[in-house]
């Protein structure tokens, strides 16, 4: 079968380096899910800033949750497109809360500046993949309401 370059099949554009960077920071949240449940917290290897292991064990499962559901989306990113939009809001505000207690709170640790970074950097990769493979703020931000037309 020939593809005419007319034909809207030319046109679309891969979504495929989105895909494979969701798949990516899954693998990431999946990691900090294991720390958090067995390195992080009071009494473990690192325990600065203090948090209690139940509080621990608590954000690693939100961590796994995350995780999950990039898997999953991943599968089909266009059709979950919302959730590429929930995890750059979620973790846009992660990093500038992050650095905001490491800049303005005295004796805030700067143990986690390196997640910062990478958590910064896959912000800025869903931002531009997202956009070079077709998919607008709507897409991402506002979910589709799932009512079929007659």
């Amino acid at each position: 079968m020939q593809i005419k370059n007319n034909s809207p099949l030319m046109k679309t554009k891969s979504l495929k380096p989105l895909t494979l960077t969701f798949v990516a920071s899954g693998i990431w949240d999946t990691v900090a899910a294991v720390l958090y449940f067995f390195v992080i917290g009071s009494g473990r290897i690192i325990d600065n800033p203090p948090i209690d292991s139940f509080f621990a064990v608590f954000l690693g499962s939100f961590f796994l949750c995350f995780a999950y559901l990039q898997f999953l989306s991943a599968f089909n990113i266009k059709r979950y497109a919302f959730n590429v939009g929930c995890l750059i809001i979620g973790r846009s505000f992660y990093v500038i809360q992050l650095y905001a207690y490491m800049l303005f709170v005295s004796d805030f640790p700067s143990t986690f500046w390196f997640t910062g970074i990478i958590d910064g950097l896959f912000t800025i990769l869903y931002l531009v993949f997202a956009f070079q493979g077709g998919l607008g703020t709507r897409e991402l931000f506002l979910p589709k309401l799932m009512v079929e037309e007659k």
